[in-house]
């Protein structure tokens, strides 16, 4: 393997990296930082974990000049992300001159100005917080000569690319910049042939992306069972554990379960202030929390070296999602266990992101002697949810309304009525129509633009769902 002495970096960059107990080179820091340190382009394929966060700092640390002006802009899609990121740098850098400040939405913009207004040399920042101080005229980027676009896939699922190109069209055309991505679809393709000059490309296997060195296994069963068996997982486990939820009440519930088991556990979900987001992955990355429960908005800003276990409590709605959450284990070469827990409703969920991953996975049906018994309903494909929905049939306290009223998203591992149709069903007026359920919104949970279930025939009327 190659050292990082061998890379060309200085001497102060090499003490910090050294007291953090590296010298061996991860392979694509071997192969980006002579490539970057050259002045060229680069693109990558790099699944996390990989070690790519340090290939694209450390060769800016090499070029950054200590004279408070913003010379190095990293852009990531989410807060958590871009905090790991911070404080990975900081760490590098802790010999040198450098300074690196953060902004993301959720804190105070003031907090942020004060720390601009001080003069940085690296900055890490969420697009849509980074345009909010374009138009402020908090940061100027006349003098950047180093741009990263860190999960560049993610931020084009949430929708961040006209921004990034709003960015991007305001920075000076003489720039080193990279760009990174676990996947590369069509989009993020054509970002890189406007943006990057000639790069070098650096694409993974596809197996890579496979979760190898992690020891995965999935278990089916029924719903109500699964804490049970998360107890059982956890008891056998002696480092940090990972839990990941597909809804923030499901993941308010299972935080509440393990409290009441006077286990060390933490919750982080989207409706958290980020006050108290920070306070939670702190006292998890101390290790002061031995458990983490997370919706997938923690799945790609968690890197915690001591994470011996990932738990799928519910199955992700896309493959990627499941590498991304499972990634949380076996950081930096080390080993990890992934475990996914199937309910009878995400069967056939399952089996489609099963197909994709190319190692072996356990099926602790077996090992455990636990038999399946799935009704034949539950055998078919699952189709889609679409936007909105109407309310059952419901009638006084009747069960309308828990059919409809998603929340405009696709499959889901458990249908928690308080996501979606729990407004439906309390019919009024005499007749077979309910309260319509909540309508799908396109962002947030609430439904009031898009969707909602109409009311049935009855004198029902619609409640939230539906009003344009």
């Amino acid at each position: 393997m190659t050292k990082f002495s061998e890379l060309g970096l200085n001497d102060d960059i090499l003490k910090g990296i050294s007291e953090m107990g590296f010298e061996d080179a991860f392979p694509i820091q071997e192969a980006v930082i002579p490539v970057l340190l050259t002045g060229r382009d680069v693109v990558g394929q790099a699944h996390t974990g990989s070690g790519k966060t340090a290939a694209f700092a450390l060769s800016m640390l090499q070029e950054i000049r200590p004279n408070r002006t913003i010379q190095g802009l990293i852009m990531a899609p989410t807060r958590e992300l871009a905090m790991q990121i911070t404080g990975e740098i900081k760490k590098f850098s802790k010999h040198m001159d450098t300074r690196v400040a953060t902004i993301y939405g959720g804190q105070g913009i003031g907090v942020q100005m004060d720390a601009l207004e001080t003069g940085v040399e690296i900055l890490v920042a969420t697009p849509g917080r980074l345009i909010d101080h374009l138009k402020r005229g908090t940061v100027d980027l006349k003098d950047v000569t180093h741009i990263v676009l860190d999960e560049a896939d993610t931020m084009l699922d949430m929708g961040f690319i006209d921004d990034i190109q709003f960015i991007l069209d305001l920075a000076p055309e003489e720039r080193v910049m990279s760009l990174y991505s676990a996947t590369m679809p069509t989009e993020i393709l054509r970002l890189s042939e406007d943006y990057l000059n000639n790069p070098k490309q650096f694409l993974l296997d596809a197996d890579d992306l496979s979760g190898e060195g992690i020891d995965q296994s999935f278990l089916v069963i029924r719903d109500k069972e699964k804490f049970k068996h998360v107890m059982q997982f956890i008891g056998e486990t002696r480092g940090q554990c990972i839990i990941f939820c597909s809804t923030k009440y499901r993941t308010r519930d299972v935080g509440r379960y393990l409290h009441r088991e006077r286990l060390d556990a933490v919750v982080i979900e989207g409706d958290m202030s980020q006050v108290r987001r920070e306070q939670s992955m702190a006292k998890f990355r101390s290790n002061k929390a031995k458990i983490l429960v997370a919706t997938d908005v923690a799945s790609r800003g968690i890197d915690v070296p001591m994470v011996e276990l990932v738990v799928n409590y519910d199955v992700p709605n896309q493959d990627m999602t499941y590498f991304h959450r499972i990634g949380r284990t076996a950081r930096a070469g080390a080993h990890g266990r992934a475990i996914t827990l199937v309910s009878y409703s995400s069967y056939d969920e399952w089996n489609l992101i099963k197909r994709q991953i190319k190692v072996p996975i356990k099926d602790l049906n077996e090992s455990m002697g636990i038999k399946i018994s799935i009704p034949d309903p539950l055998k078919r494909e699952v189709p889609i949810r679409r936007y909105g929905g109407g309310g059952g049939s419901g009638s006084r306290g009747g069960s309308g309304g828990y059919r409809g009223g998603g929340r405009g998203r696709e499959r889901r591992d458990m249908y928690d009525p308080r996501d979606g149709g729990r407004r439906g069903g309390r019919g009024r007026g005499g007749g077979s129509g309910g309260y319509g359920g909540r309508g799908g919104d396109q962002k947030r949970d609430g439904g009031y633009r898009k969707g909602g279930g109409g009311g049935g025939s009855g004198g029902g009327r619609n409640r939230r769902g539906g009003r344009r």
